[in-house]
């Protein structure tokens, strides 16, 4: 197809579609009739001669051709993007801005140890960080109100969300109690855990099923006093003595100098796991760059 000239309009259209999943998500992004954006489609295809989308059920998915010409598109508008950061002033030298999404049910002190780097970056950055339920942040990622999501775990293929996952690594976990209980738990540990209040994470999530399987496994019934997401409040709780709680390894030394608790035990059979989700592929934005080659090499070791 030598004399091809595809519309930019209708590209920009496809590459909307194809971001957010459906044409529906796609028109209400760009203001527009789902009408309006099929008709467009269409005609893009009858330019290029080759169906884009397929239906499966009652989702779209991208053909060979689709897939292809997305990779071009995703990458053209891209660097719009971009170039558009530079026209309303990020000039070299100027402060560059990373938005980051933190998953509710990260540590705060996980958080903060992933995130320093970019902290101390030569370069001045504006870090600007959003926390939120996963399946949230993964929605403004995926229209690029974030450059990055900092999670627990990888992203849910059924969600039909066009991200990509880039393991930090991962730890094992350790228990923390009021001081002076190390020494009367910590020699029967795990065992001396039965029968003791216990702040756990809710039901369903990940560390949570983990704790569950560990007990099971090693016949250990603690009482669960409280379940709680937010892993700063439940160290609180913890500090006050309502119950043993735990946090990665990795950053057990953070825990200790904040709070005034002592370790009771740790284990490696239970890990948890970090990931930062990004839109790409291949992680571009520097500051993102610097957080996940910090992580692998300094904290998750």
């Amino acid at each position: 197809m030598p004399n091809l000239k595809l519309n930019l309009k209708h590209l920009r259209y496809f590459w909307s579609v194809a971001s957010h999943g459906s044409i529906a998500r796609a028109a209400d992004a760009l203001y527009l009739t789902p009408q309006t954006i099929s008709g467009q489609l269409r005609e893009l295809e009858q330019q290029i001669g080759a169906k884009l989308f397929q239906r499966d059920g009652r989702q779209l998915v991208l053909t060979e051709t689709g897939r292809l010409v997305f990779s071009y598109a995703d990458e053209m508008f891209r660097l719009g993007l971009e170039l558009q950061d530079v026209i309303s002033g990020r000039t070299p030298g100027s402060s560059i801005t990373v938005k980051v999404g933190v998953a509710m049910v990260v540590p705060k002190l996980v958080a903060y140890r992933v995130l320093e780097p970019i902290l101390q970056m030569p370069d001045p950055v504006n870090l600007v960080c959003h926390e939120a339920p996963l399946v949230d942040l993964l929605a403004d990622l995926s229209v690029h109100k974030l450059d990055a999501v900092l999670a627990d775990s990888p992203v849910n293929p059924a969600l039909n969300i066009r991200a990509y996952n880039h393991p930090l690594g991962e730890s094992g976990v350790s228990f923390f109690g009021l001081p002076g209980q190390a020494a009367s738990l910590g020699p029967e540990f795990p065992h001396s855990l039965s029968g003791l209040p216990m702040l756990m994470p809710s039901s369903g999530s990940n560390l949570r099923r983990s704790l569950e399987t560990w007990f099971d496994r090693h016949s250990i019934e603690p009482q669960v006093v409280a379940e709680i997401d937010d892993r700063a409040l439940m160290k609180a709780f913890g500090e006050r003595g309502v119950g043993i709680f735990t946090t990665p390894t990795a950053v057990e030394q953070d825990v200790l100098n904040k709070y005034e608790v002592e370790v009771i035990g740790r284990t490696e059979e239970i890990k948890e796991r970090f990931y930062v989700i990004s839109p790409e592929r291949r992680i571009k934005h520097p500051a993102v760059t610097a957080v996940t080659e910090a992580a692998r090499k300094e904290l998750f070791v």
